[in-house]
């Protein structure tokens, strides 16, 4: 079998016990998996939820809180006991962990994007684990991820990753509630994640956990772009996951589209970047930019919003108000303005530059509006 690049997803219901406290024997199932996973040859990268279900009893809180502060104190808590229960159950296989901790900030920056791709690399080029979580502890609303199943999602993104694989405590995608309704019919493939399935999605699944099945989809939608296909689903014992990169897995497995596949600055500027402001353009260029891939040019754009300097990365909408792509423009705002709808030559003796695209095609990127993560 050829060697994969592989993204496990742990949720928090799979690493916990009735009571909502992590759980031992489910922390070593899972790594034993892991451990097979890596014997085989495929490289691994981890993306497990647990921490604030780890630490939450530590500090005395009966349940699981929903005070943002009480969730940070028992994450900064429970890390600790997440990572030393998953680096006592490693070193029995022989496999150095690494631990990562993220903020949706930490990526948003293009050079902070493009170091803890090179980092992660590094990592799985010395054959360690990187284990990754947002770091819940310092997290705040507008710098999360949402979830981990998100954060799995752009780490195969990271990483040029060709699989992920997110378990959770239901057996797939069904095309509505099995809970509710037993005449519920599971999905075991999927070739795209389409809108009416996001819709049909409800919403959280777990009382341990933040991610319910839409925020999966979403998530596999997200890396499907990306050119990496998806498990969702569940498994037991050390095999598990190999059954499921085998095609063998309990659950739905969702094909890729390769849409954003492509250079690092292109998966950054679509998965990461927040844009500065927006440019709208016209009929024609929004043509030839969504199908040419061409670059634009100041007598396409009809409006610009927002300031922003150049080297920046804007979003770029048709006249309906519709995101077709994003950009890295080589003039400031200002400048774009005054030279809106005109020639190439006129608007380089306007602006002084020396050259006529506002944004050339190698700092482009086309995309259609479910595709752009906030």
């Amino acid at each position: 079998m050829k060697k994969k690049r592989i993204i496990v997803k742990i949720g928090s219901s799979s690493i916990t016990d009735r009571t909502g406290s992590l759980a031992g024997p489910l922390v070593a199932e899972h790594s034993a998996a892991i451990a097979k996973l890596m014997d085989a040859g495929h490289e691994v990268v981890l993306v497990s939820s647990g921490a604030v279900a780890a630490g939450f009893k530590n500090l005395g809180y009966p349940s699981r809180p929903s005070a943002i502060a009480a969730k940070q104190a028992a994450a900064a808590v429970g890390q600790g006991l997440l990572m030393e229960a998953y680096a006592e159950e490693f070193k029995k296989h022989g496999i150095v962990t690494a631990q990562l901790l993220l903020t949706r900030q930490d990526l948003m920056k293009k050079d902070r994007f493009h170091n803890t791709g090179r980092m992660l690399e590094e990592l799985l080029n010395r054959r360690a684990l990187p284990i990754v979580n947002e770091n819940d502890s310092v997290s705040v609303e507008g710098i999360t991820f949402g979830d981990n199943d998100m954060l799995s999602a752009l780490a195969a993104g990271l990483v040029h990753a060709d699989f992920l694989a997110i378990l959770t405590d239901v057996d797939g995608i069904y095309d509505g509630n099995p809970n509710d309704n037993p005449n519920a019919r599971k999905y075991t493939f999927i070739a795209e994640v389409h809108d009416g399935l996001i819709q049909a999605a409800g919403g959280t699944g777990s009382s341990v956990g933040t991610g319910g099945m839409r925020s999966k989809i979403l998530a596999a939608r997200t890396a499907g772009s990306l050119g990496v296909n998806v498990f969702i689903g569940t498994g037991r014992g050390a095999r598990k996951l190999l059954d499921i990169v085998e095609g063998r897995g309990n659950g739905t497995y969702i094909g890729s589209s390769s849409r954003l596949s492509g250079k690092d600055s292109k998966r950054w500027m679509a998965l990461c970047s927040v844009p500065a402001g927006s440019i709208t353009v016209d009929e024609g260029a929004a043509k030839a930019l969504s199908s040419r891939g061409t670059s634009l040019l100041p007598v396409g754009i009809t409006e610009v919003t927002g300031t922003f300097g150049a080297g920046e990365v804007t979003d770029v909408l048709n006249v309906d108000g519709d995101l077709i792509g994003r950009g890295m423009v080589n003039y400031p705002s200002g400048v774009i303005r005054k030279i809106i709808g005109k020639s190439g030559d006129a608007a380089m003796e306007i602006s002084g530059g020396t050259t006529p695209e506002v944004i050339h095609c190698n700092r482009w990127i086309h995309l259609k509006k479910e595709e752009a993560v906030r």
